[in-house]
């Protein structure tokens, strides 16, 4: 049974908030249209009995241990891209830290313009970074990216999440996670890095795309988006501000989460095709792959197929 300590009476809100009872009635219905469960009682007041599972600034920002990711969140129930509209953004002069989250794009965008089907039920957000770095590294904020999102999604879930190189996030070996880096930068500066993260949470298995899976149809039950998306932002903030004094730490920890490193691989950069055993990534985040000539070869971009 519920006790009257449960509720929180209208006169007590109206005097917390200095509003008149009509506009607190106004605020629940609004909140009830977001999703919120309030429920009303003439002799005890108002209740909360559920939050919404929504990429909306009060259930993000709550209880999220961040210094300046996610201090400022724009949020869409739809939108085109989100890399798209916090580009636009951080073009207009928006502070590092700024989250663009949208339940749903109509066009989003994974690497070489190719398309990200996002239907409701993932986490798409990107964020707006501004380091101090030169642009040729900017490889190093997808490794850490990866890393991140590959640790939320264990951490949340306890699914063993690898990662493809260079921005692919898989569970047993099918895509649950794509990253998108772009950037504004001058020859030797960087104005601002947009980092887009697209992860597929309860993402129904109907509206999945060949090859792509989901973290609710691996767990088999629905995953909280705001955890996921929380805790994403938490573990690549914690490495994101380190990562000058420790890349090398990083790197290691992508090795260890790395389900290329050690296979035979096929790649496709510049127009070549390339065969030959993934070996190691180097300090700016290429892949590199001994090749059937006995050679080196440094890959900064491209796309990788793993040769079973």
């Amino acid at each position: 049974m519920r006790g009257k300590t449960d509720y929180i009476s209208g006169e007590e809100i109206s005097r917390a908030l200095n509003i008149s009872r009509a506009a607190i009635w106004k605020h629940i219905e609004k909140l009830r249209k977001e999703g919120y469960d309030i429920s009303a009682s003439p002799h005890l007041g108002y209740r909360l009995m559920a939050s919404p599972d929504r990429l909306i600034p009060p259930e993000v920002s709550w209880k999220l241990e961040t210094k300046i990711l996610g201090k400022k969140i724009y949020s869409f129930k739809k939108t085109d891209s989100t890399n798209t509209v916090a580009y636009k953004l951080a073009e207009d002069g928006e502070a590092e830290g700024a989250v663009v989250f949208a339940e749903e794009q109509s066009k989003g965008r994974g690497r070489f313009h190719r398309v990200w089907s996002s239907p409701s039920g993932g986490v798409y957000m990107s964020l707006i970074l501004r380091p101090d770095m030169e642009p040729m590294s900017t490889a190093r904020i997808t490794l850490i990216a990866a890393v991140a999102v590959s640790e939320a999604i264990r951490d949340v879930t306890g699914l063993s999440a690898r990662i493809k190189w260079p921005n692919d996030v898989l569970i047993n070996g099918h895509k649950t996670s794509g990253i998108l880096t772009e950037m504004k930068a001058e020859q030797d500066r960087i104005d601002f890095i947009i980092l887009g993260i697209g992860i597929n949470v309860n993402t129904a298995k109907k509206d999945l795309p060949k090859g792509a899976t989901s973290l609710r149809e691996e767990l088999g039950s629905v995953v909280l988006k705001v955890e996921v998306a929380q805790k994403t932002l938490e573990l690549f903030e914690s490495h994101y501000l380190g990562f000058k004094d420790n890349f090398e730490g990083i790197m290691d920890e992508w090795r260890e989460l790395s389900d290329t490193l050690g296979s035979r691989v096929r790649a496709r950069a510049h127009g070549e095709v390339l065969e030959g055993q993934a070996l190691d990534i180097d300090d700016n985040g290429g892949l590199i792959v001994r090749l059937d000539t006995g050679f080196n070869k440094h890959i900064l971009s491209g796309d990788v197929e793993i040769v079973r």
